[in-house]
């Protein structure tokens, strides 16, 4: 039978982002739900209960190959190839002071990130949350009450700073290399593990996420 591509991509990624994406996949297969395996959510696979699996690791001159493949019997799930798969959307609105604001809405209905910001223009407010977009996936978390700092390496242009307010609860923000804050967290958490349970959630679910308009 003869091979049929149903998608390809090649793209350089950073480690964090890597991590996110291996993350992700992880999470799906673990829970069984359809698994998102493109950068933008968009093509999707039901996870087989078993499949073959096969892992090699070349040299080629200067250049290290590692292969994951997995292969099982096509009736073992189905494929999607244009769907939402994200489980979150953008959602674009503005205050009630005339500036436009986004927030990132799970679809449990919870608020998982917001821009923190007003912006002057929805034009401005999407460029906002599309470099959150782009830099969230592959953000180092660096934990502030232990004087941290984020690798010089692998990351992306922002990095996500941990932190305890003044009333003890935890929360994130999203710092980008220019020193501007481009998301936080938009609530406090009672521990520090679910505030970074909520950025991880963010992590995962930025790319592909829908952006909506709302009246507020």
């Amino acid at each position: 039978m003869t091979d049929e591509t149903l998608h390809e991509s090649t793209e350089v990624q950073k480690r964090g982002r890597l991590a996110t994406f291996f993350g992700r996949l992880a999470d799906r297969f673990r829970s069984g739900e359809a698994v998102p395996i493109d950068d933008g959510q968009s093509v999707t696979i039901d996870p087989p209960a078993e499949a073959e699996m096969e892992v090699e690791l070349t040299r080629d001159g200067d250049d290290i190959h590692l292969d994951i493949g997995l292969e099982w019997p096509e009736d073992g799930g189905q494929i999607e190839t244009d769907v939402v798969a994200s489980k979150a959307r953008f959602e674009v609105y503005e205050d009630r002071g005339g500036n436009v604001r986004w927030r990132l809405v799970h679809r449990n209905g919870n608020v998982i990130a917001d821009s923190g910001e007003g912006y002057a223009s929805k034009q401005k407010a999407k460029q906002g949350l599309e470099s959150v977009r782009r830099n969230a996936p592959g953000a180092f978390v660096v934990d502030e009450s232990k004087d941290e700092e984020a690798p010089p390496e692998g990351g992306s242009n922002a990095t996500f700073e941990l932190f305890e307010d003044v009333e003890g609860r935890w929360r994130w923000r999203l710092r980008h290399e220019n020193g501007n804050v481009i998301a936080d967290s938009g609530q406090g958490y009672a521990s520090k593990q679910k505030a970074k349970q909520g950025l991880g959630s963010v992590q995962k679910n930025v790319g592909g996420a829908p952006v909506e308009e709302t009246d507020s």
